[in-house]
């Protein structure tokens, strides 16, 4: 298996391992992985694709979007997938930004015309629907014959601090760090993995598929997050694998009717993002029963930096992201505190911006995170904040995240976000965003008892969400706005 560091020869051994296993379960289809393969191959001839054409690819989780993006590695070509929330215009800047020579469409999504609004936008490339070009009976392609070091995708970066930046990846960095995830986390091939998060996002693409094909795990692909729907299929397909961000988890903890369901099946589950609430981990040992549950820490950049591993203690996995995985490695710059990342799974470097790529990363190879964090004596890596997150009241640091933690233990706080607002005196003071049901005073006397009053937020509002981008993280840009 070590040896297999492209795509089109990955998924060709698990055709041949896994054969009649069932490899994508959705509604009621289910394609197995021998299955796959032939899908593939024939989309894979669909495209007419030389090697190194990129392909666009625009839609949310299916099996479809599984089969149409595996056949563009097996054509040759690199993928490009985007937010399948995207509008046409921003769709059309990738496909201008990338020369992508084919645009793939799952048209009619959330009742749009996808397809006009290409059109609109100006793209004259050939735009295909999705099932048009993964139902055609074309006869197989042959497996391109690619270099591991070719790049396999570009995926964009959310794009929270300005343009959104194209981070490139070779064939042997997509597989290498599925392949360390799925092997930390145990994945096996009679795990059923729901895939919650977004095939166009590496937790969905790298984590989801391609860890399909190294494990042989049978993966439900889900379009949109339904609560109601995650509980069913967790009950009804004894689901064991269920990765995703932190909102997730605490969607399904304050489920109406959870005590109704069982969902005993929950073996593993993978959170992260730049701070997880340490009580979030701890109920979701106590109340979901989860057997494994692992922070991890990765970025578009990096998509897995560091994980817990099996058999850390629940304080460990509450309390940190667990130490790189093999391949990797960090450090904390002494000057600001901010975390360093270099090994075998950053990127490449931005498409077409090697101003940005030098900026991020050093000439010593360490991609600079923006994150700050703290290591333990273990290696356990702690993000605290990020770097442009911390403010200063009356000349002492405060990181948002600690005052975050806190506040998340307070009862009727269902999510919280903190953000430093001007102050003439101060400088700085901090203003607490709070969803749940609790009153403002009550929230400042909680913060008192537990934190120095230049930590105690001077300021709380009440909203209905917080608004934040895919994996998670809140967009506090837009908070301070």
């Amino acid at each position: 298996m070590l040896g297999l560091e492209t795509l089109p020869a990955l998924l060709r051994d698990a055709a041949e391992r896994f054969g009649d296993h069932p490899a994508y379960v959705e509604g009621g289809r289910t394609v197995s992985y021998a299955g796959l393969l032939r899908l593939v191959e024939s989309t894979a001839a669909a495209y007419d694709l030389d090697r190194g054409d990129r392909v666009v690819l625009w839609g949310p989780n299916s099996i479809d979007w599984a089969v149409a993006a595996l056949a563009v590695s097996y054509a040759g070509g690199v993928l490009v997938p985007v937010n399948s929330r995207y509008v046409g215009h921003e769709v059309a800047d990738v496909v201008e930004r990338t020369a992508a020579r084919v645009v793939v469409v799952h048209d009619g999504f959330l009742g749009r015309d996808q397809v006009r609004e290409l059109a609109d936008a100006g793209v004259s490339e050939q735009v295909i629907a999705l099932h048009d070009v993964v139902s055609r009976d074309e006869v197989p392609a042959a497996p391109a014959d690619l270099s591991p070091d070719d790049v396999a995708d570009i995926l964009f970066t959310s794009g929270t601090t300005g343009r959104s930046k194209g981070a490139m990846s070779a064939h042997r960095q997509t597989i290498g760090v599925a392949r360390a995830w799925a092997e930390l986390g145990g994945v096996r091939q009679d795990d059923r993995y729901l895939v919650v998060n977004p095939f166009f996002h590496s937790f969905g693409y790298k984590i989801g598929i391609v860890v399909g094909l190294l494990t042989g795990a049978t993966l439900y692909p889900m379009a949109t997050f339904d609560l109601d729907e995650t509980m069913r299929l967790i009950e009804e397909e004894r689901i064991t694998v269920l990765p995703g961000a932190p909102t997730i988890f605490t969607s399904l903890l304050n489920a109406p009717g959870r005590a109704e369901r069982d969902l005993s099946s929950l073996r593993l589950a993978v959170t992260g993002a730049a701070v997880v609430p340490v009580v979030l981990i701890e109920r979701m040992r106590d109340e979901l029963q989860i057997d494994q549950v692992v922070t991890a820490f990765g970025m578009t950049e990096a998509v897995v930096v560091t994980m817990c591993r099996e058999g850390d203690s629940a304080e460990t996995v509450a309390t940190t992201n667990g130490r790189a995985i093999p391949g990797m490695e960090v450090r904390i710059a002494e000057e600001n505190g901010e975390l360093l990342v270099r090994g075998e799974y950053v990127m490449l470097g931005y498409l077409d911006d090697p101003e940005a790529t030098a900026e991020a990363i050093d000439a010593d190879g360490w991609l600079h995170t923006g994150d700050v964090g703290v290591l333990d004596e273990d290696g356990n890596l702690a993000i605290t904040d990020r770097l442009k997150d911390m403010y200063i009241s009356g000349g002492f640091n405060v990181y948002p995240a600690e005052v975050e933690q806190a506040l998340a233990r307070m009862d009727g706080v269902a999510d919280v976000a903190v953000v430093g607002v001007p102050d003439e005196r101060l400088g700085e003071v901090g203003k607490a965003y709070v969803v749940g049901t609790v009153e403002p005073d009550d929230v400042v006397a909680f913060a008192k008892e537990r934190l120095a009053n230049f930590k105690v937020p001077r300021y709380v509002e009440l909203v209905d969400a917080l608004p934040r981008n895919l994996p998670g993280k809140v967009l506090k840009n837009e908070l301070r706005k």
